[in-house]
């Protein structure tokens, strides 16, 4: 008999496999507008999205870890947030 995946590894793929379908979706929705009204704002949403679910992966994966009580792992993840949230912030600033 095959083990169920964790309970953490199933909400990170629901979680990935909804971003991915919208923002697939936002994109293509874009491109068929963009070609009638020459709008590409949901194209950008759809890219904005894919940029941001590594990020929304990472902070669920935090979540996950300290439900769990990983506290090491929950550590780590956070972590790796706080650094991609600084080098998001550094780079805003930057462009500003």
């Amino acid at each position: 008999m095959i083990a169920e995946p964790p309970r953490l590894e199933n909400q990170l793929a629901r979680l990935l496999r909804a971003g991915t379908i919208t923002a697939s979706l936002l994109i293509a929705a874009g491109c068929l507008l963009s070609t009638m009204r020459g709008d590409s704002r949901l194209i950008v949403a759809g890219i904005g999205l894919f940029i941001l679910l590594p990020l929304a992966r990472v902070g669920l994966m935090a979540a996950g870890f300290t439900r769990e009580r990983d506290l090491r792992y929950a550590g780590i993840a956070l972590t790796v947030l706080l650094i991609v949230l600084c080098g998001i912030a550094l780079g805003l600033l930057d462009v500003l």
